[in-house]
């Protein structure tokens, strides 16, 4: 008896920066996902409501979606290259003013980029905790025939509801408590988001919990 191995070669992945690419602008990904909103594996109900939405504070929203079953709408920010803190800003913003314009609908800001670094997925993170807030990384495939594919990969989920409800009394917490657990640098972040966010909704304060500001 004999036996034969069949051994297939195949090509490495070949990834490409979108940023830097001659052909490819935020335009064409925003058609992508307008065309295609469930890249983002939102749910086979998520459906594109607009895109390029303009905004009563100035600015357009890059791409709306909706779940026509839940009636939750996401407010989508996308960022070639690397996300900052105008990114995150704009990201929030938008889904301030849509969920203010909608109250009926549930709203979640959804930031994808190309590249979230830790020290931005550390100040989306806390955010994440107040604002119904989640990120996806974009990765840009280069195929053999040289088309480009796209691949999203979740790497913020909303906060369970579980986190925000605690029925054993809370540990008072201030400032310098969260020095101690994260750094001076993350929070000089959130304050330089906090005073952006205050010129839309000047109450706007942080508040020091033990697990969440």
């Amino acid at each position: 008896m004999t036996t034969s191995l069949a051994v297939a070669n195949f090509a490495p992945i070949k990834t490409i920066n979108l940023k830097s690419h001659p052909e490819i602008s935020e335009a064409w990904v925003q058609q992508v996902l307008f065309e295609n909103p469930t890249l983002l594996g939102l749910g086979a109900s998520v459906k594109s409501r607009d895109k390029e939405r303009r905004q009563t504070a100035g600015g357009r929203l890059d791409l709306l979606l909706e779940d026509e079953e839940s009636d939750v709408r996401y407010e989508v920010e996308i960022q070639l290259g690397a996300t900052d803190e105008k990114h995150i800003i704009r990201t929030i913003e938008y889904w301030d003013i849509e969920r203010k314009r909608f109250p009926g609908c549930d709203h979640v800001a959804v930031i994808v980029a190309e590249e979230i670094t830790s020290r931005f997925f550390n100040v989306i993170s806390l955010f994440n905790s107040a604002i119904p807030l989640m990120a996806f990384k974009m990765t840009a495939i280069e195929n053999p025939d040289g088309s480009i594919g796209l691949l999203f990969t979740k790497v913020l989920d909303l906060a369970p509801s579980s986190q925000l409800e605690d029925d054993e009394p809370t540990e008072q917490t201030d400032r310098n408590y969260w020095e101690k657990q994260s750094s001076k640098k993350v929070l000089q972040d959130i304050d330089n988001i906090l005073h952006l966010i205050q010129s839309f909704e000047p109450k706007a304060q942080l508040s020091y919990n033990k697990f969440y500001l």
